[in-house]
């Protein structure tokens, strides 16, 4: 068979097989995935029904079906979206990491495992699966709880420190042992090799897709997008990292665009489609020999992962000050393993690292989670209740207690102070991460390049030359790093005005600002020169006597930064003006409970028509209407006599509670349709001079109050479609009516 003839071979029967399996999977109401992995497992090499595929076939498909899943995670997620996850969402996944780290690797020393195989255990049990929980609360219709909101933060980060753990494990593999610098080494390649990808990313794309925006139709964009996810795939393989890393980074610098939105929704059949690629291969790789092998390992497993992850992400979400039955729901919602547990597999098989058993076995238990998932969750409100009842009154207060604090302090100083130390954290981080990517690259290569270009010139001058260039090339970012400005120079005059003791902490962290700057430099200087310490404190004062003047001086470095800044946050004005109602209740009230959320008024709504004033719902439920939006009309604070009508888009404010009330009385109070009893058909009825229609005109008829539908008159051959009402008819015509046919036997 030619190698064409059996990729297209290959290709067909994964589809099919997916097909079949998954329309089985809903059929049986369990999660696509299993459907998926099923039909890999029957189709795989191992049961030897369809000889075709080998493990390096199966490698390749799995490769390929990573590089778009990974991407399409990525289209979901952006940067931005991570610092808005709130403090919760970082806690309770570090603790669940660690934790299973700890645990897993404990595990994995008890059977006797490698260290190296404990470690990639470890990294395995952490993992919670984006995709079935997600579609488990679609099922259950619970998107909308107050605690969905830490779950699915908490699984973008946890997404994220699975990136991240796959690029540490492959450097740990490499040298096969532990090596602290090392692993430094590999964390500083990989945060210059994020950093810059990121900031090029930012700068550069953004402003391209507003240059071609007029000829960016839905068929370039994705030529152009998966274009630019291939050659960040290829970008990060030269580097040294995984092809999931470049197809995930891309992904995340598009997602960040105005036009991300736009790209996911355009992706999301080749999203699908390698998705199901990827997790037939997984089946594939099952061998049900190694299943029945190590299945106590399997059950071992099983135990430890939902246990491990239901104590760890419970205990997260208290450790960050929620309450306990918020902490239940979250605890009860992610023990399983998914995506990034077959990876991380699959990724240590790949290296020859872990053994080729431990693949299948951390399959079968993700299977396993897969199916207890939903019970899970269902479990968490019984579990609750019950801890509420055993528990003494003076624990569940003290678990409630913070939670409670933190909605009746003075929210609007605390949000201020939050937008402040984000920002201010956001732009040290990035602008320190920069400069370091900076030094460090040009300390070693303009050594380099000055020797090959200027073999000749003398040492002294070459190092002058290279401290000249390096600090032309660091200077604006030494100057972002060091002066206050735009929205964060606002922020701490507008805290000044409100507390003036808040100066104390806002000139402490200049002061640590400048600091950094002056490092910066100084360490760009004594790459090159050796210089003796009263020198160096002389140079770091007047430096920062430089800084403090360059607020006033070096206003032209800004250009670059403003750039930067308008394209990461051109997504967010987009949205606030496509969304201000939702943008500006949801921004100025985080903290409260009280939210906003759309509610499309059905079709069949019975109450369509009325008026605001008229439909019960603001007494029985609470909620406001804030918007409404009828196509291209925004009706911004409508008042009582605005009428609803179907396919309306309200914005609603209120509660979780009340919201969730609204919704359901807005769905369930519809229109119960009338049963339609009979045959519907078309059927001519020729006039002779006795029928009762002829001589008479259509709108004397009593056709429409009959139930039929006149569609044509043919007369003589010429045919009249739709004829006007005061149309006569006339001996000869050949009437063609539609509607049920007792209406069109009672008119004969």
């Amino acid at each position: 068979m030619s190698e064409e003839l059996k990729l297209v071979t290959e290709f067909a029967i994964i589809l099919i097989a997916a097909g079949v399996f998954t329309v089985i999977s809903k059929a049986l109401k369990q999660p696509l995935i299993l459907g998926y992995i099923v039909a890999g497992f029957i189709v795989g090499p191992h049961l030897g029904l369809f000889p075709q595929f080998s493990p390096d076939s199966v490698h390749e498909w799995s490769e390929l079906g990573i590089i778009f899943l990974l991407f399409g995670l990525g289209l979901e997620f952006n940067f931005k979206k991570l610092l808005n996850v709130g403090s919760t969402a970082f806690i309770a996944a570090a603790t669940i990491c660690a934790g299973m780290f700890i645990v897993g690797f404990a595990t994995g020393s008890a059977l006797k495992w490698p260290m190296i195989e404990c470690i990639f255990l470890g990294g395995m049990l952490g993992m919670s699966s984006t995709t079935i929980i997600i579609k488990a609360y679609d099922d259950l219709g619970i998107k909308n709880k107050p605690y969905a909101t830490i779950v699915f933060g908490l699984l973008v980060v946890e997404d994220l420190l699975a990136v991240l753990l796959m690029v540490l494990f492959s450097t740990l593999a490499a040298s096969n042992q532990f090596s602290g610098g090392q692993m430094l080494a590999s964390v500083g390649k990989l945060v210059a090799f994020l950093v810059l990808c990121f900031l090029i990313g930012i700068y550069v794309i953004p402003s391209l897709f507003k240059r071609a925006k007029a000829y960016l139709s839905d068929e370039i964009l994705i030529l152009i997008s998966i274009g630019l996810c291939f050659f960040m795939v290829f970008l990060a393989n030269k580097t040294g990292f995984s092809s999931a890393l470049g197809a995930f980074l891309m992904g995340s610098i598009l997602s960040s665009t105005v036009e991300g939105d736009r790209i996911g929704e355009l992706t999301v059949p080749i999203k699908n489609l390698f998705g199901a690629i990827f997790f037939v291969s997984v089946g594939m790789m099952v061998d049900p020999a190694v299943i029945v092998e190590h299945w106590p390992v399997i059950l071992i497993i099983t135990a430890v992962a939902m246990t491990g992850i239901l104590i760890f992400s419970t205990s997260g979400v208290l450790f960050a000050g929620k309450s306990l039955d918020t902490a239940i729901h979250v605890g009860f919602s992610l023990p399983q393993l998914g995506e990034f547990s077959f990876i991380i597999a699959g990724l240590g098989c790949s290296l020859g690292v872990v053994r080729d058993f431990i693949y299948p076995v951390i399959i079968s238990v993700s299977v396993i989670t897969t199916f207890t998932t939903p019970y899970m969750i269902k479990t968490a409100d019984p579990v609750s209740a019950w801890l509420h009842r055993i528990l003494p009154e003076r624990i569940v207060k003290r678990f409630n207690r913070s939670e409670h604090h933190t909605s009746v302090m003075n929210q609007a100083d605390k949000n201020l102070w939050k937008t402040f130390l984000k920002k201010y954290s956001i732009r040290v981080a990035l602008y320190a991460l920069i400069l370091t990517v900076l030094i460090s690259g040009l300390g070693n290569y303009l050594p380099m390049l000055s020797d090959k270009l200027f073999p000749e010139m003398g040492r002294a001058l070459k190092n002058t030359i290279q401290i000249v260039i390096s600090l032309a090339i660091i200077s604006p970012f030494v100057y972002g790093l060091a002066i206050n400005r735009g929205e964060l120079g606002m922020l701490s005059e507008k805290l000044i005005r409100r507390n003036p003791r808040s100066k104390i902490v806002i000139t402490a962290a200049a002061i640590f600002r400048i600091f950094l700057a002056v490092e910066a430099v100084i360490g760009t200087v004594i790459m090159y020169i050796n210089m003796p310490d009263w020198s160096l404190c002389l140079m770091a004062l007047g430096l920062m006597i430089v800084l403090y003047l360059a607020r006033k001086t070096t206003v032209r470095y800004s250009a670059m930064e403003d750039r930067f800044f308008k394209n990461l946050n051109e997504k967010d004005d987009f949205n606030k003006k496509k969304a201000p109602v939702s943008t500006s209740l949801r921004n100025k009230l985080e903290g409260y409970d009280i939210h906003t959320r759309q509610v499309i008024v059905p079709s069949e709504f019975a109450y369509a028509g009325m008026t605001l004033r008229e439909m019960p719902f603001r007494r029985t439920s609470g909620v406001n209407i804030a918007k409404i939006q009828r196509g291209n009309i925004s009706i911004l604070i409508p008042h009582g006599d605005e009428r609803i009508f179907p396919g309306d888009n309200l914005i609603a404010v209120g509660t979780n509670e009340q919201l969730d009330s609204f919704e359901n009385q807005m769905s369930t109070h519809n229109i119960v349709a009338k049963a339609v009893d009979g045959e519907f058909i078309v059927e001519p009825i020729t006039l002779d001079e006795n029928s009762q229609f002829t001589g008479m005109m259509l709108k004397d008829t009593n056709l429409r109050p009959s139930g039929c539908l006149l569609v044509s008159v043919d007369r003589d051959g010429v045919l009249f479609t739709n004829p006007h009402k005061d149309f006569k008819f006339a001996e000869g015509d050949i009437l063609w009516i539609a509607g049920l046919k007792s209406s069109i036997e009672q008119i004969k």
